[in-house]
């Protein structure tokens, strides 16, 4: 009877024994859960030498390029410009472990003052970068991690290969009378973007991916936004601006599609040297004749903020209060005073900026603008515009300086010396893409 009652002692002992199990299993199974999801957060893209580049890391760097230069973000765009921006962090990579190894530091305040130039560059207000970056979900370590990286390899090329560029005075001489022999030769102002192709392999992927980047600034990119996130030129640093160049001075084949170019055309993908190439040429001029984008100008600029989407009735409020500043300000510091008054967060004055520095869709207008003549609004990307010029200087004709020559010269070798150096890197380095 007692056996028919009672339990079985072997029984008993088990169900305790798992009872008593029960915490602890529950305990295994939340940490494999926390496990599972902190793997996922850094599974690994690829390693460089002793680092990992994780595939949040490309995920938050594929944001930042998607958005900062216009392309939209879409599951095709972000398999298109994977691999190319798996590559860049990756040089980036490469780049920090070089820096670390030859102690060569950024300081914090460097980096500040490039988030600053950020902001100013979009016009945005003082403090306006992080609400930028959050309402556009771009994550701000990688932009950081991006600018540092940037700021540390331009020093340490400038430490490394700086006593290695010496310019002597016969190839200033010989540079000088090649310009002399092309006077009254059409110049040109040319921006750049160059995709590198490290092995024959990726012709076609690099091909590809210039087709992509020319088809989204002939929708409506902006070419210098495209060049700071792609190109792997020392020009990206600058949107890609090569300055003022005669055809003579680029690789054959760029020179040549340059001669059929007109202001304000882009080319198609043209391979050269080590890659491929897309040109925009941004003006044309003769050399030693004065140039009217060369203009110096003084000027003040009230900016009434207007979001892209505002309503009909909201865009005519804008365009009517910028018709009634334009008609009340009388002198710059009058302009200067309601734009301090109506938008302080997005008017500024501005002192001895080139006409060529302007954007392209007011330039003409504010070089026709009579001194302390307020122009009518001019539409802007982020509202609508009031500007007046307070003092103008024309440009001088003539050829370039000795010095301006000798620093010509010295930027072009130190670039190549950079190109080399971080080849240098990538065949010593351990590689192993794995997303």
């Amino acid at each position: 009877m007692v056996g028919q009652r009672g339990a079985d002692p072997r029984k008993t002992n088990g169900l305790r024994g798992m009872t008593k199990s029960l915490p602890v299993l529950c305990l295994y199974l939340f940490l494999l859960c926390i496990g599972s999801a902190a793997a996922q957060e850094t599974r690994i893209a690829a390693v460089v030498n002793d680092d990992i580049v994780s595939l949040n890391d490309l995920d938050a760097r594929m944001t930042l390029v998607m958005r900062s230069s216009g392309i939209p973000d879409s599951p095709q765009n972000r398999q298109r410009i994977s691999s190319r921006v798996l590559r860049g962090l990756i040089d980036e990579r490469l780049e920090m472990q070089e820096a670390k190894r030859l102690d060569v530091k950024v300081p914090k305040t460097e980096i500040d003052q490039a988030l600053v130039r950020l902001e100013q560059q979009n016009n945005l207000p003082k403090g306006g970068l992080d609400a930028f970056l959050a309402k556009e979900g771009i994550s701000q370590a990688s932009l950081v991690d991006q600018i540092t990286a940037s700021l540390t390899w331009s020093k340490l090329v400038r430490y490394r290969l700086s006593q290695d560029v010496n310019i002597s005075d016969e190839e200033v001489n010989e540079a000088l009378a090649r310009l002399k022999e092309n006077v009254n030769v059409p110049q040109n102002r040319v921006s750049e973007i160059f995709l590198a192709i490290d092995n024959p392999t990726q012709e076609p992927e690099v091909k590809r991916l210039a087709d992509k980047l020319i088809e989204q600034i002939r929708s409506g990119v902006r070419f210098d936004a495209v060049a700071r996130q792609f190109s792997q030129s020392p020009t990206s640093a600058v949107g890609g601006d090569l300055g003022w160049l005669t055809t003579d001075q680029l690789l054959p084949e760029l020179g040549d599609a340059l001669k059929k170019m007109n202001p304000g055309e882009m080319s198609y993908p043209l391979r050269a040297g080590g890659g491929y190439y897309i040109l925009y040429l941004v003006d044309r001029r003769t050399l030693g004749a004065p140039n009217p984008a060369d203009t110096l100008l003084s000027l003040v600029e009230v900016v009434l903020p207007l979001q892209s989407g505002a309503s009909p009735d909201e865009q005519r409020r804008v365009i009517a209060q910028a018709q009634q500043i334009s008609g009340e300000a009388k002198s710059c510091g009058e302009l200067a005073k309601i734009g301090r008054d109506t938008a302080p967060q997005t008017s500024r004055e501005v002192a001895d900026v080139k006409a060529s520095e302007l954007p392209a869709a007011i330039r003409q207008t504010v070089l026709g603008l009579g001194i302390a003549t307020a122009s009518k609004p001019l539409p802007m990307p982020n509202g609508i515009s009031v500007v007046m010029v307070c003092q103008k200087k024309a440009p001088s004709g003539g050829l370039p300086t000795r010095d301006e020559i000798a620093d010509s010269l010295a930027r072009e070798r130190l670039d190549a010396l950079a190109r080399r150096y971080l080849s240098d890197l990538r065949r010593g380095a351990y590689v192993d893409i794995r997303g």
